[in-house]
């Protein structure tokens, strides 16, 4: 097929469309930046206080590393190298998947639900100044209308 066809075949955004999804890039950059820029100061990345958070709601602060792959948006691989990491800062703790071979259980260690509980007033003031704080309740009802939608399959 010619690039002329396919170029064609494209539904290229018109202006209105294109100004909401720049807006929404923009957005998604600024809070993901401030809030991590925030986090940093208090030794943690993002993916720490997501797998964090994540293990101190299990119960018995356990998670597979699969399915905490698939919550995050991240390969197993990914994941895994990053739980390494962790795991040298004592922050969690690998136990053996007995029902899968190649994984394992990502476990929470007590120096880990310091940490979080250490770093948690923090990072929800950041999350308060940087977006709760300076929407109206309309504001963060549609906001929770619009991430639902966005968040099913397309």
């Amino acid at each position: 097929m010619s690039t002329k066809r396919v170029h064609e075949a494209v539904r290229w955004l018109d202006a209105d469309e294109e100004r909401a999804w720049r807006a929404l890039r923009r957005m998604m950059i600024a809070i993901q930046t401030r809030t991590a820029h925030d986090l940093a100061a208090l030794g943690l990345s993002e993916p720490d206080y997501e797998v964090l958070s994540t293990l101190s709601e299990r119960p018995g602060r356990t998670s597979t590393l699969g399915e905490q792959a698939t919550k995050m948006g991240w390969s197993r691989s990914r994941l895994s190298r990053h739980a390494t990491r962790m795991e040298a800062r004592g922050l969690l703790r690998r136990e053996p998947d007995p029902d899968d071979g190649r994984g394992c259980y990502l476990v929470l260690t007590e120096h880990g639900l310091e940490t979080l509980e250490d770093a948690a007033p923090a990072h929800l003031e950041s999350v308060r100044r940087h977006v709760i704080d300076r929407l109206s309740p309309a504001d963060l009802s549609a906001l929770e209308d619009i991430a639902r939608k966005l968040d099913e399959p397309a």
